[in-house]
């Protein structure tokens, strides 16, 4: 599905849309003087939404290098021009000094790019003592068997957990304080209807938009990739609506100097 929605030429914000970001400037107390690190930062939607919209200046990375000339395409086009910059780099190994940034940010594709511990403790690695590391992810919020939550994961693109297994990376790495919040029924341009945070294909985009996106997945799938990729859609949004077995969580916690007797 991800891989469906990246093909189309438009920008869609994150599931949680652009109220989970501002809750997480709100959180965050972001301010011009903030330094922000954004991990699977994918097309550098939310990075430069929060440059724009309070100031910060700031860095995203992502391993999959055409999503960051994408991101870079579009800081150059933004507002926030030269406040925001993306660089291609493993997610479970930053090319960051330890203590590098004010608030980290760890997007929905962490987990399926990285091994999710490495991945947190490099998050809290790169946060100053006392700054804050949140997290946006997909949740397990019911009984799936191994079987199918393998169909799951390899249909989405991206593998969630339970949250207690998130905040327990978070805890493991240094980082307290944890506030969770649950954004799994609020509506975005990702999802605009009450069926979870992630939407029927149908449901995304305009009828031309879907012609566009089937067009260029035929050329990279062929036809059988196509009808293949659009029949799982269907099926595992099905289980997803019905069953209502994943969520969307953001947890937000600080980090503690790894020395107690640091400032």
């Amino acid at each position: 599905m991800l891989d469906l929605v990246r093909l189309n030429r438009d920008v869609v914000f994150p599931p949680g849309g652009e109220d989970l970001y501002r809750q997480i400037g709100r959180l965050t107390e972001l301010t011009p003087q903030t330094e922000v690190l954004d991990a699977a930062c994918g097309r550098g939607v939310t990075g430069l939404f929060l440059a724009e919209s309070f100031g910060v200046q700031g860095v995203g990375v992502d391993h999959d290098p055409v999503l960051v000339q994408q991101a870079e395409r579009r800081g150059r086009e933004s507002t926030a021009a030269g406040r925001f910059t993306f660089e291609t780099a493993s997610l479970d190994d930053l090319p960051f000094k330890d203590a590098s940034f004010d608030v980290v940010i760890g997007e929905i594709g962490l987990a399926a790019l990285a091994d999710p511990a490495r991945a947190v403790a490099e998050l809290a690695r790169v946060t100053r003592p006392h700054g804050c590391v949140v997290l946006v992810q997909l949740i397990w919020t019911g009984n799936v068997d191994p079987n199918r939550r393998e169909i799951l994961v390899s249909h989405l693109g991206a593998r969630p957990m339970i949250l207690v297994e998130w905040k327990q990376l978070l805890r493991d790495a240094g980082v307290v304080d944890l506030v969770v919040e649950d954004w799994s029924d609020a509506p975005s341009p990702f999802r605009p209807s009450a069926s979870g945070p992630f939407p029927d294909f149908s449901e995304i985009f305009t009828l031309r938009e879907k012609f566009a996106i089937l067009r260029r997945a035929y050329r990279r799938w062929g036809w059988g990739g196509v009808k293949g990729a659009v029949l799982r859609e269907r099926e595992v949004h099905r289980l997803l609506t019905r069953e209502r077995v994943l969520g969307l969580s953001m947890i937000k916690g600080t980090r503690w100097p790894a020395d107690p007797a640091a400032p």
